[in-house]
């Protein structure tokens, strides 16, 4: 029997799902005054030092942390650096990001054999329909169709980062131990830094990388700062903590508020405005998610079973 959360706890997991849908426009604030690679190396530097030296590497082979640095670090945040930059909406990335669930599932069915429950199908298909909306643009709120896609390559990369965690937990239970999610997080952030180096000087001279770096305003330092130890390191710490305290059906659930704050933060502090079109698209990638996750509503599993 599950317990029941307490209030502290609780509200420390909200603390981070906030932190998470307000990672979406401080990345935007970030990239006034860095490029995509930069901002992306500079996260990964300040999380893995000096944490590395108090943190042991997880009792896993190098193989996992280091491919796991590859796809969450250099494929999904690298994706969505890159599509914020190019002219993707905070607010809309922090829902279109979440269609990792949806990769997931893909790459688990395709990669590891797993069954496709009916609800998945169904949630998958919701979903879908929502980000078609989504990237209807008119007006005000369109936006470039190359964000949306890049977007949602950085969500296929988390997908692929989570079948990395799958195999990553299997290896150590098999061995009778449990995956320490938070060093895996610590040591993989040492993987990161060197390609979004190299893919920043591809896109700019090292004079203006050390420009940007030298007279970085207290914005950046800030994007930085929040970027490293409030999303990666506080946000993955306390996450973990609470997935090793509490069932994963009561934690990870609320990681689908993440959209709902990222939405709000950025309509906030950037001003983002959305059409109605996106507003219902929001609706149904989320609608779409939770129905994935918890399955169809008893409802509509009555109706179905009465006309089998």
């Amino acid at each position: 029997m599950n317990k029941e959360i307490n209030r502290r706890d609780f509200g420390a997991v909200l603390l981070v799902v906030t932190i998470w849908g307000g990672s979406f426009t401080i990345i935007k604030l970030g990239l006034h005054d860095f490029s995509p690679m930069l901002l992306g190396a500079l996260r990964y530097i300040f999380a893995a030092i000096p944490a590395i030296l108090f943190i042991r590497p997880p009792a896993v082979k190098p193989k996992y942390w280091i491919t796991y640095g590859l796809t969450v670090g250099v494929g999904q945040f690298g994706c969505l650096f890159y599509a914020i930059h190019m002219g993707m909406p905070a607010g809309l990335a922090s829902v279109v990001h979440q269609s990792q669930a949806l990769f997931t599932l893909a790459f688990a069915t395709v990669l590891m054999r797993e069954p496709v429950s009916r609800s998945q199908v169904t949630g998958l298909g919701i979903a879908a329909a929502g980000l078609s909306f989504i990237g209807y643009n008119t007006g005000i709120a369109a936006i470039p169709l190359g964000a949306l896609m890049i977007t949602l390559a950085g969500a296929a990369f988390w997908g692929l980062s989570n079948i990395v965690i799958r195999k990553a937990s299997a290896d150590t239970a098999g061995r009778g131990e449990q995956l320490d999610m938070f060093g895996m997080v610590v040591w993989s952030s040492l993987i990161p830094p060197l390609p979004f180096a190299l893919f920043a000087l591809i896109q700019d001279s090292p004079k203006t990388i050390y420009s940007a770096i030298t007279t970085l305003s207290g914005m950046s330092l800030f994007a930085i700062l929040y970027l490293a130890f409030g999303a990666t390191l506080f946000g993955f710490g306390v996450w973990s903590k609470m997935l090793s305290k509490y069932s994963s059906g009561q934690i990870a659930p609320l990681s689908l508020l993440v959209p709902v704050t990222g939405l709000l933060t950025a309509g906030l502090v950037l001003h983002e405005q959305l059409s109605i079109t996106q507003w219902v698209g929001c609706f149904f990638v989320i609608y779409g998610l939770i129905i994935t996750t918890f399955g169809l509503p008893q409802f509509l599993c009555v109706v179905q079973d009465e006309g089998a």
